[in-house]
């Protein structure tokens, strides 16, 4: 649902600049997801609250709020049908808090968006700087942006660890007519730090060797019972590279059709980085109002993603020594 209020708060956060009667607009709007698997694999629902107020002319603030909460389960690494756990419980729920203020500068809009999220054993502070600029009459659109996380990861046993991410961005949006919008985007990331999964394992088969036993026969002598081997199915950390580069390639159309008083979208994406790992997405999208505050939006979607480099189901081929206590880099051992 969305509703359209004037505020009459406006000298708190602007003090001085209006008096309590001068009243500008603020929307605001709230919507709620729900994702499910069969057989209760894994359930989501999301609730999501906005606002945007516009303070001054050419200045705006808007805000967010999430809460997601997950439940299910989740393949643990091991392989089915072994002595090791191939499914773990999930549950957990995280809220988040995004602000941003915008800036009207001659034809740059400029935005500065802190955010901040929190789960049971993760925390993220985001901070993304933006730039658009309108060209031709308003109807291309230019952007520039760069975006920084710092990460915290509470691992078991290991205790926190952090991880970095920083990304630019740009790309260009234009209008080819009244109803009609395309646009295209490229991202260069990189990340370093803990960048590991801190439930997932690996695991590998096998032998236990128990020592010799001796024995006091009582006469002086003593009894030797020699060791044996017993198998057994270890599981071991996995540990990726601690940084990585990626690229993401996206394009994206759009078309109002005035009659049904609907909105076509189409997308298409290809990500790819030095893990190795090629992905291709594309969807259709159909957006139907059914009145001014609700859409139908039914969709299409194509997803198709290889393996990494170093990715493997299990250690049994890998002529590798004992793994460390933290684990091991596969893409170091495996050559």
């Amino acid at each position: 649902m969305k509703r359209r209020h004037p505020l009459l708060l406006a000298s708190l956060f602007v003090p001085g600049t209006r008096t309590v009667a001068e009243a500008f607009p603020q929307d605001y709007d709230y919507s709620y997801q729900l994702y499910q698997e069969d057989d209760d694999r894994i359930r989501v629902q999301s609730h999501y609250v906005r606002a945007k107020l516009d303070i001054l002319d050419g200045t705006s603030f808007r805000f967010q709020y999430l809460n997601d909460t997950i439940s299910g389960a989740s393949p643990t690494g091991a392989l089915p049908g072994g002595s090791q756990p191939f499914l773990a419980d999930v549950e957990d729920v995280r809220t988040g808090i995004l602000g941003a203020l915008a800036q009207q500068i001659g034809n740059h809009r400029v935005e500065l968006e802190l955010s901040y999220s929190e789960e049971h054993d993760y925390i993220s502070r985001g901070y993304t700087l933006t730039d658009a600029v309108d060209l031709n009459q308003k109807n291309t659109t230019l952007t520039f942006g760069v975006n920084y996380l710092d990460d915290t990861v509470e691992v078991p046993i290991l205790g926190d660890k952090g991880k970095e991410s920083l990304d630019f961005f740009g790309g260009v949006s234009q209008i080819l007519g009244k109803n009609t919008v395309v646009s295209g985007n490229v991202t260069l990331g990189y990340s370093n730090g803990y960048l590991n999964d801190p439930y997932k394992v690996v695991q590998r088969d096998e032998i236990l060797h128990t020592p010799d036993i001796s024995i006091d026969a009582g006469d002086g002598t003593f009894i030797v019972i020699p060791g044996v081997d017993v198998p057994v199915v270890n599981i071991y950390r996995e540990n990726r590279p601690d940084t990585r580069f990626r690229q993401v390639y996206q394009l994206e159309g759009k078309h109002y059709f005035e009659t049904p008083g609907a909105t076509v979208d189409l997308l298409g994406r290809l990500t790819h980085d030095d893990y190795g790992i090629t992905s291709e997405m594309a969807q259709f999208e159909w957006r139907q109002e059914l009145g001014p505050h609700i859409q139908l939006i039914p969709f299409v979607r194509y997803y198709h993603q290889n393996a990494a480099d170093f990715f493997v189901n299990s250690l049994n081929k890998l002529k590798i020594g004992t793994p460390a206590d933290g684990g091991f880099k596969f893409q170091a051992e495996r050559g």
